[in-house]
């Protein structure tokens, strides 16, 4: 059993075994430095939006590395193992590294831009009421606010804050779409459905799906699909950019 267990590890590439088991880490911590010290590291390193108070450039990092419940780490781990071993062998760690890091960055960027475009009829709507002077005052749920000054800090530290993101899922998207474009004929088999896909179909079928659900904005949801999208685009010129390079040095791809 030992013996397996071991050949079983040493299966695993070195950046996807340290990805997932610096993502299962700081997952446990999440779940229990609230408890043990009251510090909610999802809050302070996930994604906040670029207008909002707690936003800090370095979250377009830390994000990629948090994840809520169980569910969560779970599928974007086995997505991580299933594709991130077969691209790191084929692709050699330290590009394999940079692909996943650039995907993630991505998604977070493109994520950013969702918001900005979602938000900017509450932006306006606020600079009109603070064009107006407030004499009438706002209620904004919980008080109600005179003054010009106090109203955009709410907007930064209470509205704006609100919107947070976590998860590795825009570099697991990156990566399956990675995966379509190297391997696109190799099957890919998906639970309930008896009849396997090849690769660069279901890459296909799956980005569709997520511009679907992500221009439907549906109230059930979520899930931040365009963020997905965001690492499935920045992979794709990536890829392109590696495929130029290593043509003009005459190297095969």
């Amino acid at each position: 059993m030992n013996q397996y267990r071991s050949s079983f590890l040493d299966s695993i590439p070195p950046v996807v075994k340290n990805l997932i088991i610096i993502n299962l880490l700081i997952w446990l911590a999440s779940i229990t430095l609230p408890k043990m010290a009251g510090v909610d590291i999802n809050y302070w390193l996930g994604l906040h939006y670029w207008e909002a108070s707690d936003f800090y450039p370095f979250q377009l990092i830390s994000y990629m590395f948090l994840h809520g419940s169980f569910e969560h780490i779970f599928f974007n781990m086995f997505g991580l193992f299933m594709f991130g071993r077969i691209l790191e062998y084929a692709w050699g760690s330290k590009r394999f590294l940079i692909y996943y890091m650039v995907t993630g960055i991505g998604a977070g960027i493109v994520q950013e831009i969702t918001w900005t475009i979602d938000l900017h009829s509450v932006s306006k709507e606020i600079a009109e009421l603070a064009a107006s002077g407030l004499q009438q005052g706002v209620n904004v749920g919980d008080r109600i606010i005179y003054s010009v000054d106090e109203l955009f800090k709410w907007k930064r530290e209470v509205l704006f804050n609100k919107f947070l993101t976590v998860g590795a899922s825009g570099s697991i998207f990156g990566l399956l779409l990675a995966f379509g474009m190297l391997f696109p004929n190799q099957p890919i088999y998906i639970m309930f459905i008896p009849i396997p896909i090849k690769a660069k179909y279901f890459v296909i079928g799956y980005a569709i799906i997520e511009l679907f659900l992500g221009v439907g904005n549906f109230q059930f949801d979520n899930v931040a699909h365009f963020a997905h999208l965001g690492g499935m685009i920045f992979g794709y010129f990536l890829i392109k950019k590696w495929k130029r390079g290593n043509s003009s040095d005459g190297q095969m791809y």
